[in-house]
């Protein structure tokens, strides 16, 4: 590969610089904040209001595959771009382009109410997205000094936390009152002048000259980072999987907790409300976390960090009422923020390879995506494996529905009276537990990382 170069090499990053290079992570962390914690779940209920834990698990892991594949392929393809407009921003372009079709196609189906198209916009949407930001994921290590992607990643943090915050503020009223076309234009709006601001804010060197082509059995084998030869980055992967793992056993769940075990009226704009203070806490946070860690060490913050919301993951199920569950939630921001913040940087201080930065991310970030193929399913088998209310209803869906229960983990129905069971404060308590545990060991097996502070 020839040499990467950063216009940037040698100087001192001002504000307008790291807000540009942070600035499409603002918007594509709207899109998910929106999608992930209001519109996915809501809408899937309104389709699915009989198995809606289920059919979102099955959603999310689906969607997933497609958020699995395509950054391996694009991360690297764009660390061979020799485009004048650089190796990462026409990804970037067109990664959104996609997004926006995806998104329009989400709307439209969502109003049918015809589940499997609805999945297939989803997953043209986790394919645009998905583009994009696997190029983009090389930006830092492509563009910032070594001394300052602390600083660096907590600028994408900052305006990660800040993104989601403002895609559930304003995804969670408008899909409670049914205006998903109001929802759905705010989001394309947001995500595209956060493309703009990147694309046209951040300078890149062009390769000069187009690298030769590699056969695609030469690029599967690159894929491989033997953890023998990279075991400080084969740990962070893994830390940063069982953090995820957590993260997502719980996420895609918050709205029916809410209902379930809080028992509030209007679940979708109290997930929203009850994100947007963990995303204070997250942003609070975040600048100091990426801060500190230049100076202290990322390892120190990521343990702090880690233990912290491990914690808290676990308090969550021992919660009753709305008020404890929002505090619980603000200190599992805090954490949250400073762990992200950190995240970034720790990631690019143990690739292998500046040159193969792309491709590289690209492998890092499956650790984020894989358990999203992985923990809603799994959250899902769990929370439906601890049965049913013990009512004639659900003894009458028994005998209706015994082809779906060979399944072994989809919840009785009502069939007859279209009714919502709810899942038992237990199953929770099982899916917080087991998120815990993920998340602390997390932190523990960080030690085992030798090459970073």
């Amino acid at each position: 590969m020839p040499e990467v170069r950063s216009p940037y090499a040698g100087k001192r990053l001002s504000v307008g610089t790291h807000l540009a290079l942070a600035a499409y992570w603002f918007g594509s962390n709207l899109l998910w904040g929106a999608l992930l914690v209001v519109l996915l779940p809501k809408q899937i209920e309104d389709m699915e209001p009989t198995r809606r834990g289920e059919y979102l698990g099955l959603a999310f892991s689906l969607a997933a595959i497609v958020a699995l594949v395509v950054p391996l392929i694009a991360g690297g393809v764009s660390d061979r771009c020799a485009s004048r407009w650089g190796r990462r921003r026409p990804f970037i372009l067109w990664g959104t382009l996609t997004t926006l079709a995806g998104l329009w196609g989400m709307l439209h189906f969502a109003r049918q109410l015809t589940f499997w198209p609805f999945l297939g916009a989803y997953c043209v949407v986790q394919l645009g997205t998905n583009v994009a930001t696997a190029a983009y994921s090389g930006i830092i290590p492509d563009l910032v000094p070594e001394d300052q992607r602390g600083t660096a990643s907590g600028y994408m943090a900052f305006l990660s936390q800040v993104g989601t915050l403002t895609g559930a503020l304003l995804s969670g009223p408008m899909a409670q009152a049914g205006r998903l076309e109001v929802a759905y234009l705010l989001v394309g709006c947001g995500l595209t002048l956060a493309m703009l601001a990147t694309v046209l804010g951040v300078r890149e060197i062009p390769l000069p000259y187009k690298p030769p082509r590699v056969t695609v059995l030469q690029h599967l084998r690159s894929l491989w980072i033997d953890p023998r030869k990279h075991p400080d980055f084969a740990w962070v992967w893994l830390t940063r999987a069982l953090v995820m793992t957590g993260f997502y056993a719980v996420q895609p769940f918050v709205q029916y907790y809410l209902r379930d075990v809080i028992g509030v009226a209007t679940p979708a704009t109290t997930a929203s409300e009850m994100l947007a203070l963990i995303l204070l806490g997250a942003t609070a946070s975040s600048f100091v976390g990426g801060a500190l860690s230049d100076r202290i060490g990322r390892k120190k913050v990521v343990y702090l960090a880690n233990g912290t919301i491990a914690a808290m993951a676990l308090l969550l199920a021992f919660c009753h009422t709305l008020e404890q569950a929002l505090a619980v939630g603000i200190v599992f921001g805090l954490g949250y923020g400073a762990y992200i913040s950190v995240d970034w940087a720790l990631g690019t201080d143990v690739l292998p390879s500046r040159k193969d930065a792309g491709k590289d991310m690209a492998v890092w970030h499956i650790s984020m995506v894989l358990p999203q193929t992985i923990a809603p399913a799994g959250a899902g088998f769990l929370l439906g494996a601890f049965g049913t209310s013990p009512n004639l209803a659900a003894v009458t869906s028994m005998a209706l529905d015994l082809v779906g229960r060979a399944l072994g983990w989809l919840r009785w129905i009502d069939p007859g009276f279209g009714a919502i069971l709810e899942y038992p404060p237990i199953a929770y308590g099982a899916v917080f537990t087991v998120a815990a545990f993920c998340l602390g060991l997390g932190a523990v097996l960080l030690r085992n990382v030798r090459g970073a502070r």
